[in-house]
């Protein structure tokens, strides 16, 4: 059986995501890995965890509720 990620650590997640997306640090640097700018290479990476992160908060965080509503609309 699967474990549910509790929801407040996927919230923790998504501010340390927010806090992280503007990488300062790379701002000023010229080197290259794999033949592009470290900058562009941190946001692929980035964009990649940000995605895995979306994965989790809507399948853990997404309100049931909403879909029960939707379901039991359509039957009457």
């Amino acid at each position: 059986m699967k474990r549910p990620v509790p929801r407040w650590a996927l919230y923790v997640a998504l501010a340390v995501f927010y806090v992280l997306h503007n990488d300062l640090w790379f701002w000023n640097d010229a080197r290259l890995v794999i033949g592009l700018p470290v900058g562009l290479v941190y946001h692929i990476g980035f964009a990649v965890a940000a995605s895995i992160l979306m994965i989790l908060l809507v399948t853990y965080a997404w309100p049931h509720h909403i879909e029960v509503d939707d379901e039991t609309e359509g039957e009457s």
